[in-house]
């Protein structure tokens, strides 16, 4: 016989006073329910004064013990402005985060120096007991710089999207990132197995990111044989290091295509990718019949008038393989057991081949 909701709602009332906190898919699978009802029987509780919700959890009205609060309820998650590219990973972050009855608190970081550490003080201040940091590192000499006071922080910490340098000071630290090597791997094979033998990279120079992916596309063309057909620029004129000057390597696309007898290009990121197409047709080279694009990110790169085939990093995978890092290290730390071995993480990119793609003439 199915038990009434009353009757449900008091034990659940019993759980929670008894844990002093609880987190509501527990719940459900203890009391045989779905997250669903468990969840409106919690809202339920609350409007009666019986229980506090919270992110994915229901709260004692009694004062917890200490042991129940060692992990916090609130983590930090410290990200660049402007930055479109980890907006999926923080929405998948935070699902995990609910799920474990935490809180996740975005803090952007501001395109200036010192910004990273302001934001990581900020969501210290505000209780934050662990943190996944995203820092922007326009250059390797940047992130040098940060490793000192990122290394003296008293709370875990992950990186996300971000792999320090081996035998640098925060090497220790647990990690997840995007192979992209891999990624340029992929769009390099798709393009040459198309007969595309000549191939553009205009990509950024102001992440870890865009490093590693003009760095591979030298390596790779080179192992290919074909690196002396495959010039590179900027994606854009501000894309370098410093995005207040315009960069001379932004050259024109257009023109270094036809400099190079070009008729593919890898363009990293989206954005860039949507603005260079566009002006390729203002100079007359069509998109695909001239000229093969493959885009990097995936964010958007199917909303311009042509769908850009387009490499596609694991972004939701890196922010959930990133918080659940996260909760390791707060329940290790809970327990007071050692978190073992650090942890460093590569997903693998997708490609998604669309339009913007053709066989070589």
């Amino acid at each position: 016989m199915r038990e009434s909701a009353r009757k449900r709602q008091a034990r659940i009332t019993d759980l929670v006073e008894s844990r002093g906190i609880a987190r509501i898919t527990d719940l459900a699978d203890e009391l045989g329910v779905s997250v669903v009802t468990v969840r409106r029987d919690v809202e339920e509780l609350a409007r009666r004064g019986e229980v506090r919700r919270g992110h994915g959890v229901a709260r004692s009205l009694q004062p917890m013990a200490a042991e129940s609060t060692a992990t916090g309820d609130t983590v930090g998650m410290v990200i660049p402005e402007r930055n479109t590219y980890l907006t999926e990973a923080v929405q998948a972050a935070r699902e995990v985060a609910e799920k474990a009855g935490l809180r996740l608190a975005l803090h952007i970081a501001a395109d200036e120096p010192d910004a990273e550490r302001t934001a990581v003080r900020s969501a210290l201040e505000a209780g934050a007991r662990g943190l996944v940091l995203s820092p922007h590192w326009r250059t390797a000499a940047e992130a040098a710089r940060d490793h000192s006071w990122l290394r003296a922080l008293d709370v875990p910490v992950v990186l996300m999207e971000r792999r320090p340098e081996r035998g640098s000071s925060l090497y220790e630290l647990d990690c997840v990132r995007s192979d992209h090597a891999y990624g340029v791997h992929l769009a390099l094979g798709h393009l040459t197995s198309l007969g595309h033998r000549r191939i553009v990279l205009a990509a950024r120079d102001d992440s870890p990111t865009a490093r590693v992916i003009r760095s591979e596309f030298a390596e790779q063309t080179a192992a290919r044989g074909i690196a002396e057909g495959c010039p590179t620029i900027l994606s854009s004129r501000t894309a370098g290091p410093d995005p207040r000057a315009d960069d001379a390597r932004a050259a024109d696309l257009a023109d270094t295509l036809r400099r190079a007898g070009a008729t593919a290009a890898l363009i990293h990121g989206d954005m860039e990718a949507l603005v260079l197409v566009q002006r390729l047709r203002e100079a007359g080279v069509e998109v695909p019949r001239d000229c093969s694009v493959v885009a990097y990110n995936d964010v958007v790169a199917d909303m311009g008038q042509i769908a850009l085939t387009a490499v596609a990093p694991p972004k939701a995978e890196v922010g959930r393989a990133a918080l659940g890092l996260l909760i390791r290290q707060l329940d290790h730390a809970r327990e007071g057991r050692w978190p073992g071995a650090a942890r460093h993480l590569e997903l693998l990119p997708g490609l998604v081949a669309r339009d913007s793609t053709v066989p070589l003439a």
